[in-house]
């Protein structure tokens, strides 16, 4: 696996981690999500950092499989360039729903190449 690849999996990692720290609290409760501009906005900018390595990981190796990888580079061309169309909602249930499962695309990928490294 090229160099850069890994580096972006590995943003896509951090970026994950930092989104999930925001909840450390074990509380993950929409309405308090809602309340938190700062949070609101820390999350959107990690998830325009995880479309973006995404998008910059198709670009290098398409043969890569990201589970709903178009969908989270759409993500963050919204985020970015329709951002007063986000909803609180469609966030949350990102949260919530989608990103445990790139989590553990990200971590079998970072895996795999590490055992072929060796």
């Amino acid at each position: 696996m090229d160099e850069r690849v890994e580096k972006w999996l590995h943003d896509i990692q951090m970026a994950i981690d930092e989104i999930n720290s925001f909840f450390d609290n074990g509380k993950r409760d929409f309405f308090s999500f809602r309340q938190n501009i700062m949070c609101k906005r820390a999350v959107e900018r990690n998830l325009e950092i995880i479309g973006e390595a995404i998008n910059r990981i198709l670009a290098k190796c398409p043969d890569i499989q990201i589970k709903d990888a178009r969908k989270i580079i759409n993500l963050r061309n919204q985020v970015i360039h329709s951002y007063d169309n986000i909803s609180d909602e469609n966030i949350w249930a990102i949260i919530i729903n989608h990103l445990p499962i790139l989590q553990e695309d990200i971590t079998f990928l970072m895996s795999s190449h590490s055992e072929q490294r060796s």
